[in-house]
């Protein structure tokens, strides 16, 4: 049986909040220590020795990556997705418990750790692939690849204190990212960068996914992890609570995420992307078939989005807008009442409510959110991001008795199908493949 390139068992790691951690002590810091021992131990007794505060920023860890796994490692801020990282790394001791490493492994924790600013780009390729653990000779090799991919090339002699931030992060992508280590683990350096060379780098990083290399990844990209990672984990509060497929740790993350939700949200001036703008809506409840205000529907279900708003400087013809997104922050569609002429209030008014009905919504069972924009017929006036969410559970939608959970996309459409059997006729003579097969089938028998 194949061992695992990473075991982690029991995993924990503690700091003392307000003191720094130790790291390796020279002789006489050790000496002055012992010396320092006995007046710490007088202090203790009476009482007045100032006990640092104990913070585990994981504990009880366990989990196993095999060879060739891509497993992502999702949690708020603060759950110890970067303490676990360092840990792997060899960058910081656990506490207790143990972490197995079995392979070369390569970090890239923070883009751009050991370039020199008075050194040349050129400079400073060799300097940092070494500090990433490449030989000369495999930096030498790919030394072109990793000019060509940066997109420095004009500038690789020059000083790179010269160079913009992103210039930097560009340069020490390229040169983590041509990396050929049988393990290796990233935390958030999706993040940086221009739209362009996040979408290269996250090309480079699915050919790796793709090269068989075990594969550690961190970030809040949730789109990302979805993308690269066949599994993930989740952390709370240092603590495993989730283990499986991407796409059912990503749901149960999403849904911590938002926590309880009301039935009923008031849409205050916090939700609001700009500020400045007029504070229109109100409130806003989904309401299913039956009139009831909910959180969540079933595949296929009716819901309508009831928006109330008030104006307070001037009446207005209102026009709601509004975008279903995914679970990923995608857009799914979006509408408003502008599309069709008869749903156009014909006189202006100053308050009101709104409603926007679909009588069958689709969609696969996951958590969902609702952009809401209200304007007139000419300007959006007031925007909301994630003014609402709701949670789709799976039903037999397609009345075949089984539940769907998932898909290749969104939505769970209907279609008319047809099937052909010609098995039955290619079988038999041609002779009898005229007839009327029942009936020669039982004559023949006879």
């Amino acid at each position: 049986m194949t061992q695992p390139a990473i075991l982690v068992e029991n995993l924990g790691k503690r700091y003392q909040i307000g003191t720094r951690e130790q790291g390796a002590r020279t002789l006489r810091e050790t000496l002055v220590d012992l010396a320092q021992a006995p007046l710490r131990r007088l202090r203790s007794l009476s009482g007045s020795d100032e006990t640092a505060e104990e913070f585990w920023a994981i504990r009880n860890l366990s989990f196993a990556v095999q060879p060739g796994d891509v497993m992502g490692v999702i949690g708020r801020n603060g759950a110890g997705k970067s303490t676990l990282l360092k840990l792997l790394s060899r960058i910081s001791e656990p506490t207790e418990g143990r972490a197995v490493i079995r392979g070369r492994v390569a970090s890239l924790l923070e883009v751009g750790t050991g370039f020199h600013n008075e050194l040349s780009g050129r400079e400073n390729i060799f300097l940092n692939g070494a500090i990433l653990g490449m030989p000369k000779s495999e930096i030498v090799r790919k030394f072109d690849e990793i000019v060509e991919f940066s997109g420095v090339g004009k500038f690789l002699d020059t000083p790179i204190k010269r160079y913009s931030s992103g210039m930097k992060v560009r340069l020490a992508f390229a040169v983590a990212a041509h990396l050929e280590p049988e393990i290796l683990i990233i935390d958030e350096v999706l993040a940086v960068g221009d739209v362009d060379f996040q979408n290269k780098c996250m090309g480079k990083m699915r050919n790796v996914a793709q090269s068989g290399r075990t594969v550690i990844f961190v970030s809040h990209n949730i789109a990302a992890v979805q993308a690269l990672c066949r599994r993930a984990i989740l952390l709370e509060g240092g603590t495993l609570t989730g283990d499986g497929p991407t796409e059912c740790v990503l749901e149960k993350y999403l849904k911590n995420f938002q926590g309880d939700r009301t039935s009923e949200t008031a849409l205050s001036t916090m939700s609001r992307t700009e500020p400045s703008r007029q504070r229109l809506m109100l409130s806003g409840k989904l309401i299913n078939a039956q009139g009831a205000v909910v959180t969540g529907i079933s595949i296929g279900d009716s819901l309508t989005i009831s928006v109330t708003y008030q104006s307070e400087t001037a009446s207005l013809r209102p026009v709601l807008g509004v975008v279903v997104k995914n679970s990923m922050g995608v857009a799914l569609f979006g509408t408003d009442n502008r599309i069709q002429a008869e749903f156009l209030p014909t006189r202006p008014c100053s308050c009101g409510k709104i409603e926007l009905t679909f009588d069958s919504l689709p969609l696969y069972p996951g958590v969902y959110t609702i952009d809401l924009y209200m304007g007139d017929e000419v300007r959006s006036l007031d925007s909301i991001e994630s003014a609402m969410s709701f949670e789709v559970t799976s039903s037999n939608y397609m009345g075949a008795g089984k539940l769907p959970s998932s898909g290749c996309g969104s939505f769970l459409v209907k279609g008319s199908w047809f099937l052909q059997d010609q098995i039955e006729n290619e079988s038999r003579p041609p002779s009898l493949a005229q007839s009327e097969p029942p009936r020669d089938r039982i004559e023949l028998n006879e």
